[in-house]
This record gives structure tokens, sequence and C-alpha cells, in this order.
């Protein structure tokens, strides 16, 4: 369940996140944020499980981020949302998007397609796997949106851009395009296409070569690469 807005200190997430947000989570729309979510969690199916909400946070630290994927809302089908967007549990199947994904992976720089969908090794390289939405009500797509975290996620967005350097942004779809209002791609890097889904992979996604240009660019500027 989220904190209290007097337990703050104690969210779930690296402590230079804590830090870099500190004002952002003591605004009043988090607080009401909060008791909505506290709220939900206590009288319905709520993904992910409540101490993996802020997954994305804890496993990549502020100073360690180089990429950020973004997402919309988490998976809501039972076991698949774990707090890191487009990733699932291991033992769950690979979502179709996530399929595409991995396609792209495989086309881009050779990488064998992964077993499973369990992106976490992702996080752990400075890949902020951010959803604009955190939470979501089980079988009901979009039920959090417009309470609240899409105002934290554009201030988690901005602050990345504003006090890191050379960061890959990759926005896969119009929804997440939308983001890039944050983000200054003078001191940035920002990818762009259509999203990975089945309805629209076709139409733009494939050939773009995502995972090659961030590793081409994060090379430039001294950082080590990711292991995709």
């Amino acid at each position: 369940m989220l904190i209290t807005q007097n337990e703050i200190m104690k969210l779930n997430i690296e402590a230079g996140w804590k830090e870099v947000l500190k004002n952002e989570l003591q605004q009043n729309y988090f607080g009401e944020l909060q008791d909505f979510v506290e709220e939900e969690y206590k009288t319905k199916t709520i993904y992910p499980p409540a101490d993996e909400i802020f997954n994305a946070f804890k496993l990549c630290p502020f100073n360690n981020t180089k990429v950020v994927i973004l997402g919309q809302d988490p998976y809501h089908g039972p076991g698949q949302a774990h707090g890191l967007c487009f990733s699932v549990n291991k033992g769950i199947k690979t979502p179709p998007s996530l399929v595409n994904i991995y396609k792209e992976l495989h086309t881009d720089i050779g990488n064998d397609i992964p077993r499973d969908g369990h992106l976490e090794h992702w996080a752990k390289q400075g890949v902020l796997m951010l959803n604009a939405t955190l939470t979501v009500e089980a079988h009901q797509a979009g039920s959090h949106q417009k309470k609240g975290w899409e105002q934290f996620t554009d201030a988690v967005i901005k602050t990345v851009a504003d006090q890191l350097e050379h960061v890959v942004f990759i926005l896969w779809g119009a929804y997440a395009q939308k983001k890039s209002k944050w983000i200054n791609d003078d001191k940035h890097l920002v990818l762009k296409s259509v999203h990975p889904s089945p309805l629209s992979a076709h139409r733009g996604f494939y050939g773009t070569k995502p995972f090659s240009q961030t590793n081409t660019y994060l090379e430039k500027y001294k950082k080590q690469a990711i292991n995709w």
C-alpha cells in the first residue's frame, strides 16, 4: 500500500530519487493520489502488488539513469505487472507488444529472443522503465488515469531531463511522445516511433533500431552501453 503523507521518507525508492522528488511528494495532489490508491487496494484487485508500485525507481537509481522507456498503464492481468513498463514476471507469457520489441531487438543488434518478458536486468543497468500511470484495477485498462499519476510522472521526466545530461528517451506511440515537451533534445537523445503493439508495429516501429542508437549515443558520451 502507498505511504501516508507523513511517511514520505519511507517511500520504497532509491535515496537519490527521494531527494530529487521530495518537493513533488509533498504536493497536495500527491496526497490525494495516495488516499485514492490506498482505498483502491483495500477494496479492489489492483496491479502491480502494492510493494512493487515504485519498482522502476527502486531498481534504477537516479544518478545511474541513462535511458528512459515510457509506457502507459501497468498490465492489468493476474501476475503480469511488477512495476516496470512492458515487463512481466517470469513464468508469465510474453505480451504481444514485448514480443514485437524483442523482434526489433533481434533485427537491430542480433540478440536471441529472450525466453521470458522479465526486464529487470535492463532497469539495473540504468534504464528507467516508467509507466505514466503506476497502478491499475484488474481487467480495467486506464482505470487509474487522471487521478494524479500523470502529474507525478511528468515531474519525473522533467527532473531527469533538467538534472541529468545525455539521457536517451525512448517514446513509443503518440501517448508517450506527448511527454517530449519536457525534454530538451539538444541535451538528450529523443527516439520516437509508433507503438510496438500488433496494431501499429508494422507502421513504423520495425527497423527503427532504438537499441543500437541508444548504445551509440551512450558510448559517444563515455557512458556504459546497455546489455540488452
